[in-house]
């Protein structure tokens, strides 16, 4: 060990970007801080983790923040307010209820969507592309073909179509979400995976003993996750607007739950007088899926390996 890395403090910035680190902890955190200081170089990337985080806050603290019963009204005295009536910040809908409180709530069921979506749809790809690279030859074929099978179906089309038979709900519009959203995550391990499944390290893992089984969770499927993780990133403001539009069209969350498309679907016949009943849910999708769109532009550059070594 050098005489540098001896003065090195636990933790310090040289420690942390030190070329020779001494243990797999140090490493780790390494390139932890390298990635978070690419990602903080860029502004447009900070203002959307932003928005996630002060997305997440208003779930979470939901009932504490909404000023009025979400589901609830006043059809004799609040009918149709417009923004900045007393007590009323962004106004009634034609139920009475307050569209701020509504839309407070409404962010817990985005989340759940969003949430659900990821943890399904995400792994599905990640395992079947994964072992569609590695295995190649008949089994490559036969995933892929299921893969293409998926794609050619415009993703609302087919959601629409699973809504409709399983019947309306949250749950079952988030099922549907997660099996058309699949596919380009399998794409995208597969493609990764066939870059490296000849490569070196994988035929000394090989040589070791190690069962293919392990060789693709262990050593193929943590190459894949930094792009993947950018690709569900930058799904999630699909993913927002694809609940939204099941939603609009009476097929996802029912009444009188606050879900942001069955909101506007609610508000479009007073679009020309009321606007604000269908103007402020469609304005809360519209930064809630610019948010996650530049987020996942900022993690893009943060990860890319070529931004490395500048």
């Amino acid at each position: 060990m050098s005489v540098l890395q001896v003065s090195e403090k636990p933790y310090s910035r040289e420690w942390l970007l030190s070329e020779q680190p001494t243990s797999r902890h140090q490493a780790r955190l390494g390139r932890a801080y390298v990635i978070w200081r690419r990602f903080s170089a860029n502004r447009l990337a900070l203002a959307g983790l932003g928005i996630i985080l002060l997305l997440i806050l208003v779930a979470i603290f939901a009932d504490v923040l909404a000023p009025h019963n979400p589901v609830q009204g006043d059809l004799r005295n609040s009918r149709l307010l417009p923004p900045g009536s007393a007590g009323y910040l962004l106004g009634t809908d034609d139920q009475g209820r307050d569209i701020l409180s509504r839309l407070i709530h409404g962010s817990r069921l985005t989340l759940f969507v969003v949430v659900l979506v990821a943890i399904i749809a995400a792994p599905v790809g990640l395992i079947i592309g994964t072992v569609s690279g590695y295995a190649g030859g008949w089994v490559d074929a036969v995933l892929m073909r299921i893969t293409d099978i998926f794609l050619a179906f415009p993703k609302l089309v087919l959601a629409l179509a699973l809504v409709a038979a399983l019947g309306p709900g949250i749950e079952n519009a988030v099922l549907a979400i997660a099996v058309t959203s699949w596919p380009p995550y399998a794409r995208i391990a597969r493609a990764e995976t066939m870059t490296f499944r000849n490569s070196e390290f994988i035929s000394a893992v090989k040589l070791m003993g190690a069962s293919p089984f392990r060789i693709i969770l262990r050593h193929v499927m943590p190459l894949c996750l930094s792009s993947l993780i950018v690709r569900v990133t930058l799904d999630m403001a699909g993913i927002i607007l694809t609940a939204a539009g099941l939603g609009f069209l009476g097929l996802g969350a029912q009444p009188p739950l606050p879900e942001w498309g069955a909101m506007i679907a609610s508000g479009r016949r007073f679009i020309l007088d009321q606007w604000w009943v269908a103007a402020m849910p469609g304005a809360a999708i519209l930064i809630v899926s610019l948010g996650f769109n530049l987020l996942g532009d900022g993690l893009r550059d943060a990860l890319d390996p070529k931004e490395a070594g500048q």
